[in-house]
């Protein structure tokens, strides 16, 4: 084997998402976008929809097509990016439910499918997706008239439990959305563990189920391991990788692994992260370059044939840490190189 070996532990995954929904007073449901965050969203979300999840969350329709596909027509397939120009024949043969974010997209909805289910954003203050309260209180009484099955809202800063932004969405859900008889839904992975006041009818868990922050209870999903090609001896004084970056301080043995930034392993990390032969931290040296990175096993009592980088014992958040980012883009950017393996779920 001469690519990475990425390991999707799909029961973990079900087992993250009823940790989530037993922390939830609302239906949870699953966001599944960016491939089910990197790890496949047909097998996600079949483990998913078999452990009872009837509603899932995507961001744009070509990736509703496609579950809708592997999924069946049993569940509900919604769109964050509502509905696109050119993307009403998808919609209405995929029975996809486009999330609404503007006048103009209401207006398309209405007029090319006037009897197709939807639901809206609202924007409490995030500016990123969304109607205005203004635009909001123009086109309310219509859209709720209509086959609206959802007014939602998403959190900014849901992940920092005292910060202010989470109040002030709340209280500006509270009144674009008191009142209406359509269900309504605010928090994600964050705002479930925010508390019941944020989780209204419905909760969208995303990144939790994977096993990333701010769920710190989520078990692992995704296990990586890399296939060491070469091991060298490296005398003091000599250097590793581009730009001559890691200088040996001692005689050393650097195995280099199949893997880089091609594969999603952020070259940032280069000089800062780990990898792990069993329980043992392995230091990485040089840069990560697009197809291979190198490390420190000197001290190792035995050479590797494969060392680890995503599992127990390294999160996919303690890499993103490595990196400078955070663990969605970690697990979103794992390439398509790695052979797969599921198993569970």
């Amino acid at each position: 084997m001469s690519t990475g070996f990425l390991s999707v532990d799909l029961d973990a995954l079900v087992t993250n998402w009823r940790a989530l929904d037993a922390r939830s007073t609302a239906e949870t449901a699953a966001v599944v976008k960016a491939d089910g965050y990197g790890l496949g969203a047909d097998k996600v979300g079949r483990a998913l929809m078999r452990a009872g999840v009837r509603r899932f969350f995507v961001a744009v329709a070509e990736e509703g097509a496609a579950l809708r596909q592997a999924l069946g027509p049993n569940v509900e397939i919604c769109v964050f990016s509502g509905h696109m120009r050119g993307d009403t024949d998808m919609i209405a043969d995929m029975m996809l439910t486009p999330m609404i974010n503007t006048v103009g997209q209401l207006t398309r909805h209405l007029e090319g499918l006037p009897e197709h289910p939807f639901g809206v954003q609202l924007d409490t203050g995030m500016n990123r997706l969304g109607l205005e309260m203004a635009e909001w209180a123009s086109i309310a009484e219509i859209a709720l008239s209509q086959n609206c099955r959802l007014v939602m809202s998403h959190l900014a800063c849901a992940d920092e439990p005292d910060h202010p932004m989470n109040r002030q969405q709340l209280d500006q859900f509270h009144l674009m959305t008191d009142g209406i008889s359509v269900p309504r839904s605010l928090a994600a992975t964050g705002g479930i563990l925010l508390g019941p006041e944020y989780h209204f009818d419905l909760v969208r868990p995303g990144v939790g189920l994977y096993g990333g922050l701010p769920f710190a209870d989520a078990q692992p999903v995704a296990y990586l391991d890399l296939p060491v090609i070469q091991i060298r001896e490296v005398e003091a004084g000599e250097t590793v990788g581009y730009a001559n970056s890691w200088t040996a301080e001692r005689p050393s043995k650097i195995a280099t692994v199949s893997g880089g930034y091609a594969d999603g392993l952020i070259r940032a990390m280069g000089g800062h992260a780990q990898l792990w032969h069993g329980a043992q931290p392995v230091p990485v040296v040089g840069r990560v370059s697009m197809d291979l990175i190198t490390a420190d096993v000197t001290d190792l009592s035995e050479l590797p044939g494969v060392l680890s980088i995503l599992g127990s014992d390294q999160t996919v958040d303690a890499v993103a840490d490595h990196a400078g980012t955070i663990g969605y883009e970690i697990l979103t950017s794992l390439g398509a190189r790695y052979q797969r393996r599921y198993s569970g779920g």
